[in-house]
């Protein structure tokens, strides 16, 4: 019986060997569906069974490395936030790819996104899908009907819209989690600043003034005439919110905003507003989403902070990896190719709302047209920002965003010093400096 229940657990029977894909909660279905084609593709070689990990990422994060170092021999294919691919490999809890792989993973795949997937100079990791945040707007609100172009011109709107008492919240995610992070490294880098050097360990962060004008904005932001009073509690889901209720004139958030906005507008829950956008009991027809029959809430490309360069908006998403414990690396390498192919990637996108990371899919008429903010995505990530790649990445942002929370007692001034030593002790806590 022993013999038995083991067999069948290791997947010898007809249905041939297991292959274990461990992925994210959000898009589990997708993932799934994955799998499914997947398994179909490799005519009873290898079965590809999806398993669910917890929804947040930090819990992600630590369920694989209790997997990992208690040497789990079932887990084979794990799904890897983009900002884990230095620690797991500087861990060697993920393998590098074959050769073979890596140059057809590296050929078609955008830069980004392949950036970060890689550690010193190797791949240990393959794409799966990416993101990107984006300005979305309300152009009822806008002076001209054109969105701005910078974080200046953008708060000098806002506080415009406040003193005529419309809606004038710029919706930012101020709380202190990985939000805070991505806000404070997209402006860091887009003002020509970074945390760490390429080396993972070298502190950069208080080089040059980049970090201080990264830190002014975000204050201005949270201390604008009517700034959104929650923005030291905002996470993406509360800022979306924070616009479908008819509060907000901006936010910077990925582009899972546009397709939540249209479900609620079907559901008949978003607020109707007046000629002046604000929210009216009366059914004036108009609502954040439209506005006489015309598309009212838009994307945009990410406000610039030093004019006339394009932002550089951190990019999220995750990459597929090989775990060191797998007893079938060559077949689990060869199921993550057909995984992150452009059909599968296709359906993540639709389906599930993920940007993909290959070139020749924003090439590709039909999926221009089911995918609608496919060129403001690609525009924003063809001037990408990583966060810091450091396998010290969890401990920096850590330390990092309990800095700067609340957003609105930030001082500038002297935050920049504060910051770059809360990343030495980071750097030295994981060992990295001698």
């Amino acid at each position: 019986m022993l013999t038995v229940s083991l067999a069948t657990a290791c997947g010898s029977d007809s249905g041939g060997t297991v292959l274990s894909f461990y992925t994210a909660a959000d898009g589990a279905e997708q993932y799934a569906e994955s799998a499914q084609v997947c398994t179909e593709a490799a005519n009873g070689r290898y079965r590809i069974e999806q398993r669910t990990l917890p929804k947040g990422a930090d819990d992600q994060r630590l369920q694989l490395a209790r997997r990992l170092t208690g040497d789990d021999r079932t887990l084979d294919i794990m799904t890897l936030d983009v900002v884990w691919t230095a620690e797991f490999a500087e861990a060697g809890w993920a393998l590098p790819l074959p050769d073979d792989l890596a140059a057809q993973v590296s050929d078609g795949t955008l830069a980004g996104p392949l950036e970060s997937a890689t550690w010193n100079d190797r791949l240990y990791a393959a794409p799966l899908n990416t993101n990107t945040q984006l300005l979305w707007y309300r152009k009822d609100l806008m002076p001209d009907g054109q969105p701005p172009q910078t974080w200046d011109q953008m708060i000098d709107i806002a506080e415009g819209l406040a003193d005529e008492g419309r809606p004038s919240w710029i919706g930012a995610t101020g709380r202190q989690y990985e939000g805070l992070m991505v806000w404070f490294n997209t402006l860091l880098a887009s003002a020509g600043g970074s945390v760490v050097a390429d080396d993972g360990t070298t502190v950069t962060l208080a080089d040059g003034d980049a970090a201080e004008r990264a830190l002014d904005i975000m204050k201005r932001v949270a201390t604008a005439r009517g700034a959104d009073p929650s923005l030291n509690n905002n996470d993406e889901a509360a800022v979306r919110l924070g616009m479908e209720a008819g509060n907000s004139a901006f936010e910077v958030n990925w582009p899972f905003v546009l397709p939540g906005i249209i479900e609620n507008a079907e559901a008949g829950a978003l607020p109707f507003v007046d000629d002046q956008g604000r929210v009216t009991s009366q059914n004036t027809g108009n609502t954040v989403l439209t506005v006489n029959g015309e598309q009212n809430f838009l994307p945009a490309p990410y406000p610039e902070v030093v004019p006339g360069q394009p932002a550089k908006v951190t990019i999220g998403g995750f990459n597929i990896a090989v775990a060191q414990t797998s007893q079938h690396p060559d077949l689990a390498f060869e199921a993550i190719a057909c995984l992150r192919n452009e059909d599968n990637q296709r359906n993540n996108a639709v389906a599930g709302g993920v940007p993909p990371t290959l070139e020749s899919l924003y090439d590709d008429p039909a999926f221009q047209e089911s995918y609608p903010a496919w060129r403001e995505v690609r525009a924003s990530l063809d001037n990408a920002a990583v966060r810091p790649v450091s396998p010290a990445y969890q401990s920096i942002s850590t330390l990092i965003t309990a800095s700067l929370n609340p957003v609105d007692r930030i001082d500038p001034a002297t935050e920049v010093d504060e910051l770059a030593e809360q990343v030495r002790k980071a750097v030295n806590s994981e060992g990295l400096i001698p």
